[in-house]
């Protein structure tokens, strides 16, 4: 055997004797490595999909955990309104800062939402209490707000804390 026969026989191609045995094979050569490529594109496109995923959920965590974290400021600057100072001054920097926490909620889509007066449920609020139902209170109403609940977009941020009628 020649060098060139024992060459296209390692390769595994057909003689240079039969042209379009060659072509054949060069042509299923490229389609396989097109049919690979288009698999590697498609991984790849994928894989960008799954890491933009991720970094939304790790920006998302970060913000949620930040917003947590002021939301208990927001409740104790609401207790020391609900306490009648002498101070009007005090009170009114107390509102503006109040009314700025909150305006910085909004800006993150946080809003505050009320339960009081409703049927407890436990999706949407934290029972931390109950008390005898007055005149015209039915059983498991909430009946007091003792913070209120937050919810980032649809998703609850923290249940409201609430006294739920309940008979003895």
């Amino acid at each position: 055997m020649d060098t060139n026969t024992e060459t296209n026989a390692a390769q595994g191609s057909a003689p240079h004797g039969d042209p379009a045995a060659e072509l054949a094979a060069a042509k299923a050569k490229a389609e396989e490595n097109y049919n690979k490529f288009l698999y590697a594109m498609a991984d790849f496109e994928n894989y960008k999909k799954r890491i933009e995923r991720q970094f939304a959920e790790i920006a998302t965590s970060g913000k949620r955990s930040l917003l947590e974290r002021i939301i208990p400021v927001i409740d104790n600057l609401e207790r020391a309104l609900a306490h009648d100072a002498d101070a009007g001054v005090m009170r009114k920097g107390v509102e503006q800062t109040l009314r700025g926490f909150e305006q910085v909620l909004a800006s993150e889509n946080v809003r505050a939402y009320s339960v009081k007066g409703q049927r407890f449920d436990p999706t949407l609020a934290e029972a931390i209490g109950t008390q005898a139902p007055g005149p015209g209170i039915a059983d498991d109403v909430v009946v007091e707000e003792a913070q209120r609940g937050y919810k980032y977009g649809d998703e609850i941020l923290r249940p409201a804390r609430v006294i739920v009628a309940k008979s003895v």
